[in-house]
């Protein structure tokens, strides 16, 4: 595991190098499609034996990166991978912040092997590690945490994601005087910034992407704060009609095949079994962690956060790639 930290981070570097040519371009499937690519490319020149077990979706809908496929040119180290070549296409393609190449690995079997599908997700610091509990409300978890970071709610920090589906949980939070950091996507991002920035954000909460929360867990196991996650199908997500329940009914059969569970909490050391991970961002397009891509002359300016779980210690990368 040691040996693929480089290889990990050149790997969302080139992703993002990939997705940097067509910030601002308003077409996010193509923007995820170089990125795909690149990033595919990347793992399939690292000496491993790799897995995707949450990535880009199903092989019938996915053909790169899909969950299942083996990436590599080694037959070790065996290692389990989750990947969102690009955690906000939707960012890169309007030209706004806060979007990244993203991905995690793990030693073979460590990593929670779920469908891509929704996920709720709730995540602290080190500092408030043992007070949540999912299964509770948004109400009592604030609570708890708020009293064991010893401030009171007025000063507590919330960060979600500005969506509909989140409406309630943002009028419960101010209804008790939280404050509210509502971001228009990147659920990755706000989970690493509440456990590597506890100063600014306490506490985030959200109901996205399954690969970006296995994605997260990883990060969060390494920075010593916690996490718990409860897989949702499609209807409790986004509402209840025929499509949607068509949708719903092939999760849960996905799931089953899986071995998980739709509607199970899951703790952070059932989402990552193993310490030694690794856990790699590029930034595409600047943002509260990383600067974005930029030219400089005739050069070209990147920045990686590459948190390593095995050697215990997270390093902000510059790197200069010349035209």
């Amino acid at each position: 595991m040691k040996t693929l930290a480089y290889p990990f981070f050149r790997t969302t570097e080139q992703a993002a190098l990939a997705a940097w040519p067509l910030i601002g371009c308003g077409d996010k499937n193509r923007i995820d499609g170089v990125a795909v690519q690149a990033m595919r490319d990347a793992l399939n020149q690292i000496d491993m034996q790799g897995k995707i077990v949450i990535g880009e979706g199903e092989i019938d809908h996915a053909p790169m990166l899909y969950i299942g496929e083996m990436l590599g040119n080694a037959q070790s180290p065996k290692i389990d991978i989750a990947v969102d070549p690009i955690e906000g296409t939707r960012m890169v393609a309007m030209g706004q912040n806060n979007a990244l190449a993203v991905m995690a690995c793990a030693p073979e079997g460590s990593l929670l092997h779920a469908p891509d599908m929704y996920m709720k997700k709730l995540v602290v610091g080190k500092k408030a590690k043992g007070v949540i509990n999912l299964a509770a409300t948004l109400e009592d978890n604030l609570c708890n945490i708020a009293k064991a970071l010893g401030k009171p709610l007025e000063r507590l920090r919330m960060v979600t994601l500005d969506k509909p589906r989140h409406q309630e949980a943002i009028a419960v939070a101010t209804r008790l005087g939280v404050k509210v950091i509502a971001l228009p996507d990147g659920d990755v991002a706000a989970s690493v910034m509440t456990c590597l920035l506890e100063n600014q954000y306490d506490v985030m909460y959200s109901i996205g992407g399954a690969p970006e929360g296995v994605i997260s867990a990883c990060a969060v196991k390494a920075l010593g704060g916690e996490m718990q996650i409860e897989l949702l199908d499609f209807c409790q997500a986004k509402g209840e009609s025929p499509e949607h329940r068509q949708i719903a009914d092939s999760e849960h059969r996905r799931c089953a095949e899986m071995g998980v569970e739709v509607n199970r909490i899951y703790s952070l050391n059932e989402i990552v079994k193993s310490e030694n991970v690794l856990f790699s961002a590029t930034g595409v397009t600047g943002g509260d962690i990383l600067q974005g891509v930029r030219e400089e002359g005739d050069v070209v300016r990147t920045q990686t956060l590459l948190i390593n779980g095995i050697e215990r210690t997270c390093n902000i990368i510059d790197s200069l790639h010349h035209l």
